[in-house]
């Protein structure tokens, strides 16, 4: 049996145990830093609803409150974060600029960050952190990490609700989802940056240089 195999054994086994409580201990891992993949867990959850042992809004209400409470224990990580970068900043290349710059760049595109990164492979796993660092309003944090991880993890628990027996087969796809996510991902910000350096170097370039009056 593989890595992967033994890890999906243990993630059946254990949200066989315990229930709705296994699916939010799991859940709340996974919006942590934890290796606990939502491809596992909330497809087995939606099969559970098929054979009638779980509820649409139990699996609902226990994976949603799980995220939450994941995603706030890491946005409180972050927070604290900032005090290892002010101190030890300078030996893992950061300084107090880029504090400046996270808590700017959230206090602009926080909202719409934190509900698109949910569904983001690897990124939905490690997003709250910075989202802390920023300095985050906490408010509309648990506002869009509600909305974006219902929306996810219900998405995944209808899949393993239609597939039934066969709610495995998400799992053994779900790489490759990752992977075009990943990628379209990486084209959409390297298309950004570069209309930003476009808008940047066009304004510019009409701006009139006062050395030359």
């Amino acid at each position: 049996m593989g890595l992967t195999e033994t890890l999906l054994h243990y993630i059946t086994e254990l949200i066989s145990f315990l229930g709705y409580t296994g699916v939010f201990v799991l859940m709340a891992l996974e919006s942590m830093i934890a290796p606990v993949p939502s491809e596992m867990v909330m497809p087995f959850a939606g099969f559970l609803i098929y054979t009638g042992e779980f509820t649409l809004l139990g699996v609902m209400a226990a994976s949603t409150l799980g995220s939450i409470i994941g995603s706030l224990a890491s946005y409180w990580m972050g927070r604290k974060g900032e005090i290892v970068v002010l101190r030890f900043g300078r030996y893992l290349m950061l300084n107090p600029h880029h504090l400046e710059w996270t808590e700017a760049f959230f206090r602009r595109y926080g909202s719409r960050t934190i509900f698109i990164s949910r569904f983001i492979p690897i990124v939905r796993h490690l997003i709250s952190i910075p989202a802390g660092l920023g300095k985050m309003n906490l408010t509309p944090f648990l506002v869009y990490t509600t909305i974006g991880a219902a929306i996810w993890n219900m998405f995944l628990a209808y899949l393993g609700l239609k597939l039934k027996e066969h709610w495995e087969i998400i799992h053994h796809y779900s790489h490759t989802l990752d992977i075009v996510v990943v990628a379209a991902g990486v084209v959409g910000a390297a298309a950004y940056v570069f209309w930003w350096r476009r808008r940047v170097k066009n304004r510019k370039a009409i701006e009139p240089n006062p050395m030359a009056q």
